[in-house]
């Protein structure tokens, strides 16, 4: 703004001393003080305001003057409540050193001036950055990317001081001006978008958080297969990147809420050129998959391997090592509402699992294809050729790769808070295999893995290959019914007597089978004498009418112990 804008305004009662041809100054900001020397507070442009409780005589206003012009300031404005009239030393020092002045008289809040120039300057910050946002969006929609989400995060900090990131819905960082946010504050900041979007809520959405508060700003969908607005917001809740902006946006103005959506709007012509750039890799990953399922000769899927180990894993060899992860997403039905098409949903899922190096490691994180069937999303993970394994039974190559616990650590908490409390994630990791004739089987065990993980408590939940070697593949299927009335025929007459007696069967059995039916150790280990141990062994005996030296018998407590 011009300081002839504020003469002009009749409500801040300004009069002009001096300076009328310097009007035309552009006013940046405001500053208040009654400091002798305020250079260090003074960056150019400033309107200052002064109450002269720093003017003690007239030799004070040169030097204060003096300060202010070089400086740069647009011009200063001084309060008649302290001394009544503006003394003339300072009127003329002002002219001296062509500096615009103005009174203010005493009825007039030095706040009422300081909240008028900022929401003038705000408002025309914003219009300048719109006008360049506008047509950087026009460059982006109609040629070559221009340099991405950092390029409009940059003008929001230079134009508006607004500090913003790009976040996924898992909390990965995809674009930020300045520092990168703490990755525990970026979940939670996207758990929080993610519970709230569920919700319904209409944002942006608001969040506090060691003394700084952001504002969410949901980042939609743009491109040809963008979800209507009525479609159920289950299908994007967990695909859709958001906008974390460092300020409270709730007392905004609608000018500047509209130029966050259109921010919005500019980073999701981006997202989808990133989409793009997948289709080259869902196709191939899609083509093999569909190459495995329906039988084919593996000399036939090595021939689609060797074509897609190029895109999918340049310059580290032709013969990599692969794994197969499946991912599955679930939501229960809801009344009045249709059924959600959870095979892309899983499909933009797992792929932004699977991209974030942290989950995957930086050099393979944009080397992922995922492909989805039906209701499952397929993902052919190259890993970098190595040594062969000792043991090449079915192609296997155990020991490398990705682990189904690591893939969800950093994710599950905001995964969680999206899925809500009628949705879940499952996910199943095959184990590495190094030829064509593997892959099917990587593909059947990954599938397995993840019914594994499905047959478990929680939201979001996974199972690697390393799952389905023991016990552990067969308790997950046994019914519900049948684990019930196995686990109560045999533990219930131990837990009845232990509540009676506090006789401790149930930690005792526990310990015995743990240590292999080894007497003197299961004793050391309970800080028992052998003969108590016998005794309780006895007791457990006699309650249950099975015998402990039996297979078969330790078997049947192993199993109910594992399934109560």
């Amino acid at each position: 703004m011009r300081l002839r804008a504020l003469l002009e305004t009749d409500a801040l009662g300004l009069r002009l001393l001096g300076g009328e041809d310097e009007l035309d100054r552009t006013v940046r900001g405001v500053m208040t003080t009654d400091l002798k020397d305020p250079s260090r507070y003074l960056s150019g442009g400033e309107l200052v305001l002064t109450g002269l409780a720093w003017y003690r005589d007239p030799e004070d206003a040169e030097p204060f003057v003096r300060i202010l012009a070089s400086a740069g300031v647009a011009g200063l404005a001084a309060g008649e409540a302290e001394l009544g009239d503006i003394p003339d030393d300072l009127v003329q020092a002002c002219s001296r050193h062509r500096l615009p002045l103005f009174a203010v008289n005493e009825s007039v809040a030095f706040a009422t001036i300081t909240e008028h120039v900022v929401r003038q300057v705000s408002g025309e910050r914003a219009g300048d950055l719109a006008a360049v946002v506008d047509r950087h969006r026009r460059l982006m929609t109609s040629g070559p990317a221009g340099g991405g989400p950092e390029v409009v995060l940059d003008l929001l900090g230079s134009d508006l001081d607004l500090r913003a990131w790009v976040l996924s819905p898992t909390g990965r960082q995809i674009a930020g001006a300045g520092e990168p946010l703490d990755s525990g504050l970026a979940a939670t900041l996207a758990g929080e978008h993610l519970a709230a979007t569920r919700t319904g809520r209409r944002g942006p959405h608001r969040l506090s958080t060691g003394g700084t508060t952001f504002s969410l700003f949901p980042i939609r969908n743009t491109g040809r297969g963008a979800a209507p607005a009525s479609r159920d917001v289950r299908e994007t809740v967990l695909s859709d990147w958001l906008l974390a902006v460092e300020a409270d946006a709730s007392d905004w103005p609608a000018a500047r809420l509209d130029l966050l959506q259109g921010v919005t709007q500019l980073i999701a012509v981006e997202r989808d050129r990133r989409d793009a750039a997948r289709t080259v890799r869902r196709r191939l990953a899609q083509e093999v998959l569909e190459l495995v399922q329906a039988g084919a000769a593996p000399a036939e899927i090595a021939a689609r391997l060797r074509v897609a180990a190029p895109v999918l894993l340049p310059g580290l060899g032709t013969a990599p090592h692969w794994q197969v992860v499946v991912a599955r997403v679930e939501w229960e039905p809801e009344a009045g509402a249709g059924t959600v098409d959870t095979g892309p949903v899983a499909q933009a899922l797992l792929e932004e699992i699977l991209v974030d190096p942290a989950t995957v490691g930086a050099d393979s994180a944009d080397r992922i294809a995922v492909a989805h069937h039906g209701d499952e999303a397929i993902a052919l993970v190259p890993l970098p050729a190595g040594p062969l394994p000792d043991s090449e039974d079915e192609g296997q190559a155990t020991g490398v790769g990705l682990h189904a616990d690591a893939l969800l650590a950093a994710v599950r908490d905001p995964l969680s808070s999206g899925l809500a409390d009628d949705g879940r994630l499952t996910l199943g990791v095959s184990a590495a295999v190094h030829s064509a004739e593997g892959l099917r089987g990587a593909l059947e065990e990954a599938r397995h893995a993840r019914r594994v993980a499905a047959a478990r408590p929680g939201r979001v939940c996974a199972a690697g290959h390393h799952e389905l070697a023991s016990h552990v593949l067969l308790l997950p299927f046994v019914p519900d019914d049948v684990r019930r009335a196995f686990t109560a025929r045999l533990l219930d007459p131990l837990r009845d007597y232990d509540r009676r007696h506090r006789a401790e069967l149930i930690p005792t059995l526990e310990a015995f089978l743990d240590c292999d039916g080894s007497w003197t150790r299961c004793a050391t280990r309970l800080h028992l004498h052998v003969n108590t141990l016998r005794y309780r062994i006895g007791r457990i005996e006699q309650l249950t009418g099975r015998d402990l030296s039996r297979l078969e018998d330790k078997l049947d407590f192993f199993l109910a112990l594992r399934m109560s």
